[in-house]
């Protein structure tokens, strides 16, 4: 059982799976934390819940790629045959 009191902003390692989150918000009145995972994922947690978990506490990881893993690529657009005005000086002047 999870001894650690949730706190906006810090990282947290859950020991049972491994996984990395950040505590992202914190609703009293409603009894909900809300983490997001390394890995971008959101997650909604009622206090029982967070009290069943078996954390530590954990820097912010160094690697900030986390979020972005699924992307390729093809998903960054051109970036090999960047368009570059020939006028620099007027760069409203490409467009109609």
């Amino acid at each position: 059982m999870s001894e650690l009191a949730p706190k906006v902003g810090s990282w947290y390692r859950n020991l049972e799976d491994g996984r990395l989150f950040e505590v992202v918000a914190m609703d009293e009145d409603d009894g909900t934390i809300e983490i997001q995972y390394f890995e971008s994922e959101i997650e909604e947690l009622d206090t029982d819940t967070w009290g069943e978990l078996v954390l530590e506490f954990t820097a912010a990881p160094e690697d900030w790629s986390g979020p972005y893993d699924d992307l390729i690529s093809d998903d960054m657009g051109d970036t090999e045959d960047a368009h570059h005005p020939q006028n620099w000086s007027d760069p409203m002047k490409d467009f109609d």
